[in-house]
Order: structure tokens, then sequence, then C-alpha cells
């Protein structure tokens, strides 16, 4: 196994906050630029992927604290179905995805990195973005700036999810 050096993943072992990662976003509107929320309303939010798996790789996040998704309230459900279809229509024209990934891991044994609270993962796709490294070296490559990307998914959010 080879190992590259990577320390902006240092935050995701040092920074552990207090209780439900998603809650703490969820309860601090007023650190959405730091922790690179797109959108919120009363019913979700949307923040990019700290550790993504392409670039524009985000995820739509209910407020309710939940580990069950046939817990949540219909309306809850349907209008983060809602934001979600919005979401792949925003990737797509918005920032030239030819396809994109959508889902949610429930549970650990399903796969989730942060089991307790649900969230839908948005990952755009595009023909050839996958290569050798990761298959052979174990390393993922993340071909533009997070940044940049992100100030471009925020300057689109108001025409795209306007409910």
């Amino acid at each position: 196994m080879n190992y590259m050096y990577a320390p902006w993943r240092d935050a995701y072992f040092s920074e552990k906050p207090e209780g439900c990662v998603f809650c703490n976003i969820s309860n601090h509107p007023e650190k959405d630029a730091e922790h690179h929320v797109l959108y919120r309303d009363a019913l979700c939010f949307i923040v990019m992927n700290r550790y993504p798996y392409a670039p524009g790789h985000f995820m739509v996040i209910p407020h309710h604290h939940t580990d069950a998704i046939e817990t949540l309230e219909p309306e809850v459900w349907l209008h983060i179905s809602y934001i979600v279809q919005r979401c792949v229509k925003m990737l797509k024209e918005g920032i030239g995805a030819q396809g994109v990934n959508l889902g949610m891991n429930l549970g650990k044994s399903g796969g989730a990195g942060i089991a307790e609270h649900i969230h839908y993962h948005l990952i755009p796709r595009w023909l050839g973005d996958t290569n050798f490294i990761t298959t052979i070296a174990d390393t993922r490559v993340y071909g533009t700036d997070f940044e940049k990307i992100y100030t471009h998914l925020q300057g689109l959010v108001s025409e795209y999810l306007s409910c």
C-alpha cells in the first residue's frame, strides 16, 4: 500500500464535533459558509461533502435527526425528493455533468459513514472520470478546486431551487 500525504484530511480525524455532525450543521446557520452549505429551508439543507468522490459531490439532509428513513414525515420525504430532482437538473445543466450517482446508505452495514442521520448523496459524473489510480493505488484524484466548485454551485442554487 502506498501512502499519499494529504494534510487537508486531518480535520476528518481530529475535528469531531459533539453529537451528530449533520445536526451541528443544521443548528448553526450562521456557519453556513464555513460548513459549505449550499441551501437550507425549513425541512432540509444541502451541504458539500468534505471528502467528495467527485467534484460537486454534495448531500441533501433533513433537519430531523433520524437513522430510519421510514420514520420521516411524508411531507419531509416528498420535499427532499423534490430537492434531489432539482439538484440533478442543476448538476447536469449548471456544471455539465453527463450523469449523476444518487443514493442513501442506510445503517452501518448498509455502508453509511454517518449512520445516525440519513442523507442523500448526489455525485456528478462524466465519461472517463474514473481511472486506474483508485483501483490499483487506493487513491482518489480530485481534479478541481473545492472552493471554486462550491462557489459556482452556490451561484446556481437560487435558479434551480426556488420553491
